[in-house]
């Protein structure tokens, strides 16, 4: 197991699970740009290239083009208009994805200065489950966790007890009709 340094909660969380489902000798697809986790995924010895900042409802070739047995997906479902559209373009066999989910106590995070920075959706995980359902995966394995801050308050009380993150790992439902 990878023994470096883990900035936030959510990294070493990921990373095991991560972990638990890949083979170090998979080639994996990370949509998104590069970013601390990459740099968390290649210290360990994961094989990684990522797609380049390109907008993925508009441009899903990156994905298409890859020969990778893995795509991962660390909270960047919740950024697409249509993640639907992304999930069915993937032809690796293999998923790992992550979501912020929705918080009955706090609503959907926007930036106004970012525009790549907008949650266009936040999934409930029967939501997310569903999502992956149609789009042709089976979820194998899923884990949830919480994101408690250092704050005061009612909401920093609630993080404690309320699961703020979704990970599962899925499979492509193998299609007789292809």
């Amino acid at each position: 197991m990878y023994e470096g340094k883990f900035p936030h909660k959510r990294y070493k969380l990921t990373y095991q699970f991560l972990e638990k489902h890949i083979s170090k000798n998979e080639t994996i697809l990370d949509l998104g740009v590069e970013n601390p986790f990459t740099e968390v995924m290649k210290n360990a010895d994961f094989k990684i290239a990522n797609t380049f900042g390109e907008d993925l409802d508009e441009d899903t070739s990156e994905i298409e083009n890859s020969n990778a047995t893995v795509v991962t997906a660390f909270e960047i479902f919740e950024h697409l208009l249509s993640p639907y559209t992304v999930l069915k373009s993937i032809k690796a066999d293999k998923l790992v994805a992550s979501i912020p989910m929705r918080l009955w106590f706090s609503s959907a995070y926007r930036s106004k200065t970012d525009k790549w920075d907008r949650h266009y959706h936040e999934f409930e995980d029967w939501q997310f489950d569903w999502l992956l359902e149609k789009a042709g995966w089976r979820i194998v394995d899923r884990q949830k966790w919480t994101n408690p801050t250092k704050k005061i308050g009612f909401r920093p009380i609630l993080r404690y007890f309320t699961n703020r993150y979704y990970i599962v790992y899925a499979e492509k439902v193998s299609n007789s009709k292809t």
